[in-house]
């Protein structure tokens, strides 16, 4: 039994291997870490996706290093050196040419015109109504026609400008089925949607 345990949270290390792998971790962490500052950072939700590669390309680097006996520290800081400073010289060249950065992070997409979906557009990113509906909510949308124009970042963003009340037509309320049901809304929502 007590093999067996040794097995299955140890495998065929030791003990002591834990003292290594504390070690591995301190140095590999505050390695990538001064690297990370180096470059920059933004949110997840802001990743471009050259910068999304990015963390996946040292994640991988970094998890293997941390804990695999047979993964030499040195090789692995060197690739994760490698993966940053790469990343820095595409970001330079993204900085130097507009074609580049639209062939390596894609082009912003107008979805909405006047209150007036562009399904085609919404289809070929990948995105539902639904969803549309959601991300207009959550920029304080109630109504589609108070959109002037809805723009779908590269990072996946929604960028939206409304009309002013005085230019605003009749549109789709954002708040109707199937979007939400009205019973779902809170009181004070329904009450200052007229609902």
């Amino acid at each position: 039994m007590l093999q067996e345990l040794h097995r299955i949270f140890l495998g065929d290390q030791s003990l002591g291997f834990m003292a290594e792998v504390l070690f591995r971790t301190c140095i590999i962490y505050f390695y990538t870490l001064a690297l990370m500052r180096w470059i920059g950072g933004r949110s997840v939700a802001q990743l471009s996706i050259v910068e999304f590669l990015l963390v996946i390309a040292i994640g991988s680097a970094v998890g293997d290093s941390l804990f695999y006996p047979d993964v030499p520290l040195l090789p692995a800081m060197a690739a994760i050196f490698l993966v940053v400073v790469f990343n820095k010289l595409v970001d330079q060249l993204i900085l130097r040419s507009d074609r580049l950065t639209r062939i390596l992070e894609g082009a912003p997409q107008i979805v909405v015109t006047d209150g007036e979906m562009h399904d085609q557009k919404l289809k070929k990113q990948g995105i539902s109504r639904s969803e549309l509906f959601m991300k207009l909510r959550d920029k304080g949308v109630t109504d589609i026609s108070d959109v002037r124009f809805a723009v779908l970042e590269p990072n996946g963003v929604l960028s939206v400008l409304t009309h002013t009340r005085k230019e605003q037509a009749a549109g789709l309320g954002l708040f109707h089925p199937p979007a939400i049901p009205h019973a779902e809304l809170p009181e004070d929502v329904r009450k200052s949607l007229d609902l």
